[in-house]
């Protein structure tokens, strides 16, 4: 069966595509680098070592961002050497061909912003992961591989500052463009207010001036934005989710949830499709939390119900139970 072409700025692939570039069917892909995704040690990790893309080596989230929770560092990414480094550990360049893929969506599409961040000019994902690719009727492998080690990623990192918003650049746009939109990747009821969505944060609301953008039911996924095949849904998809929401996509757009996970798959959908006014607030509710004199909304924006303070004077109590 012929597999059509992708573009470079094609993020999503399906197990076809893979399989098709692993046999030397798509041009400028004859060879490519496939990771799995996950969290912490690959010997920890059981989806790997149950059974993995074959030749897919094992890459860690905590290569790419804080893992510590720390106010310097509050689960943002790492700073672009320390990325840049963990990726020439496995023979990562600018120039690597990379197909991603594993068990959480948000986790992988994380670890894919932060190599597009970073330079890596072409990051892939398999659409649907390894249950996609076993479906299809592809092989899987336990042999654990390890990439070449490179010495020159070949561009200063990150090579694209703008798909990142700190904090600060944040609260202005937020206070003085009114093009600007905030778009909050969280369930309706982390947005309201009525849940921090996690059992490290203990106060609950959102940046004063957030719209809220759908797509996940807990602080642990983006349903919303998935196909019921688990595979994540085309601009279409994300259109029809967004048809109610109080932003277009002529504003300029930045996705945050909680700590930057789930904000990275909308990025990603509209970075495939051609957009270049999005970018990802990387800081998120937690990293506002840090700030007492910082504005907050809890409740519907939208409603006169809607209370306007600060994090300093939010009540206690909503962490996740």
């Amino acid at each position: 069966m012929e597999v059509e072409p992708v573009e470079t700025k094609t993020v999503y692939v399906t197990p076809q595509w893979v399989q098709s570039a692993l046999d030397g069917e798509q041009e400028g892909y004859e060879d490519i680098l496939i990771a799995e995704v996950g969290y912490g040690d690959v010997a920890d990790c059981a989806s790997y070592n149950e059974g993995h893309v074959p030749g897919a080596i094992y890459v860690d989230n905590c290569e790419v961002e804080d893992a510590t929770g720390s106010e310097e560092g509050a689960y943002n990414l790492l700073a672009a050497e320390e990325v840049v480094d963990y990726m020439l550990n496995h023979g990562i360049t600018k120039d690597t061909k990379v197909v991603l893929y594993g068990g959480d969506v948000s986790g992988t599409a994380r670890q894919a912003f932060a190599y597009l961040w970073a330079g890596v000019e072409d990051v892939k994902v398999i659409n649907g992961g390894i249950e996609a690719w076993k479906d299809a009727g592809y092989d899987t492998e336990t042999e654990v591989n390890e990439g070449e080690p490179a010495e020159d990623f070949g561009v200063e990192a990150p090579a694209h500052p703008e798909y990142r918003l700190d904090i600060e650049d944040a609260k202005e746009k937020l206070e003085t463009d009114d093009n600007f939109k905030l778009v909050s990747i969280r369930s309706e009821e982390e947005f309201l207010g009525e849940t921090s969505g996690y059992n490290y944060m203990d106060k609950a609301g959102e940046p004063e001036g957030a719209v809220w953008g759908k797509g996940s039911e807990s602080s642990t996924d983006v349903n919303g934005f998935l196909n019921d095949d688990g595979t994540v849904k085309d601009l279409a998809g994300f259109e029809e989710e967004w048809a109610d929401c109080d932003f277009t996509l002529d504003n300029e757009l930045s996705f945050y949830c909680g700590t930057g996970w789930r904000a990275c798959v909308p990025f990603l959908v509209l970075y495939e499709n051609g957009y270049d006014n999005i970018s990802v607030y990387d800081g998120g509710w937690y990293e506002w939390l840090m700030h007492d004199d910082y504005p907050v909304q809890v409740g519907d924006p939208a409603s006169d119900d809607c209370e306007h303070t600060t994090v300093g004077e939010l009540p206690t109590g909503k962490a996740a139970k």
